[in-house]
């Protein structure tokens, strides 16, 4: 990859990839947290299943997505006729790593009176192994639909998973996985943060710590926080997520101030997402050029996983991408 990207010194970056954004016949999705010239030339910008099934409705023949592979997985499963490439294959997820499928199927296998509930961020296997699966906008809808004496095993989120137990009384089984971004905010720095903008309220996406979310007055989906963002009172918004997502905000609502929640240095740069970061243009442009890295599922397993997936948009279709987790 280096190699190539070298050769495309002096090259149009943006004019080619729109060149091969028609010739391909294809449509770009880009995450919030994707850096702005990737948020900025993508088709349509978003959460990462809202992205899949916007995609999954148009005609293109090939999906560029700008996100992360079990993002890019999720699209090849609801458009198995499309080509999928993700710019660079080595953009994972810290919640996927930390639940390895032959891992999760022992544990459900030592709780079989138990359903899996498993958050999206997970890989196409883990999917294939659970229940229902849920997105951070959809999750409080589809628990408040499965009775209380059902058990639950939730994952690989546990601090999704906690916040829904504490905010509505359950008692789910949580796998212990944790997005290494969330985890870096400082609640001692947030403090002081506060302290510097009174009255500004703080918004915090579900993935946050305890520590983090039970200072927030909204705690919800990126696109959740976007909409927050706009409905608030005030014009400061203190935004305890990636702080990519702030680029969409300044877009929209270039009357009001966002700060990004700050990690433990007192400064936000740690909580750049380091997987989200590896997706450039350069990468992009050559994945258009050469159709590669490409997704590939074998058939039994996509539609395994789709099934999960098709549970949860029974259940939740009306949630996706609206980021109901709502205030404190």
């Amino acid at each position: 990859m280096t190699a190539q990207t070298l050769n495309l010194t002096g090259l149009d970056l943006r004019a080619e990839i729109e060149r091969l954004r028609h010739e391909r016949k294809a449509v770009i999705l880009a995450h919030y947290y994707q850096k702005p010239e990737l948020q900025d030339l993508a088709d349509f910008v978003g959460d990462s299943l809202e992205l899949s099934r916007k995609a999954a409705d148009t005609d293109a023949e090939v999906i560029a997505f700008c996100g992360v592979k079990f993002m890019a997985d999720t699209a090849k499963i609801l458009s198995p006729n499309k080509i999928v490439v993700l710019p660079d294959m080595d953009a994972g997820c810290s919640l996927e790593d930390s639940c390895p499928p032959e891992k999760f199927k022992a544990f459900r296998e030592a709780h079989p009176d138990h359903i899996a509930l498993t958050y999206i961020n997970c890989s196409t296997e883990v999917k294939a192994l659970s229940d229902v699966i849920v997105t951070s906008s959809s999750a409080e809808t589809i628990l408040q639909q499965i009775p209380k004496d059902q058990k639950i095993i939730f994952g690989p989120d546990r601090h999704l998973g906690g916040y829904l137990n504490r905010k509505f009384g359950r008692d789910m089984l949580l796998w212990p996985g944790v997005c290494i971004v969330h985890e870096a905010f400082s609640e001692t720095e947030l403090l002081k943060l506060r302290a510097q903008h009174p009255g500004a309220p703080i918004a915090a996406h579900p993935e946050c710590p305890p520590n983090i979310v039970d200072h927030a007055d909204y705690v919800g989906s990126t696109s959740g926080i976007l909409q927050f963002a706009k409905t608030m009172p005030g014009d400061t918004l203190i935004v305890a997520t990636e702080p990519h997502i702030i680029h969409q905000m300044q877009l929209g609502l270039p009357e009001k101030t966002f700060i990004g929640a700050p990690g433990a240095d007192g400064n936000c740069n740690c909580n750049i997402c380091p997987y989200m970061a590896l997706n450039t243009m350069e990468k992009l442009y050559l994945a258009l050029r050469d159709l590669e890295p490409r997704i590939e599922i074998a058939e039994p397993l996509r539609l395994a996983a789709k099934k999960s997936l098709d549970k949860m948009l029974e259940m939740a279709s009306g949630t996706i991408g609206k980021g109901d987790l709502g205030g404190r």
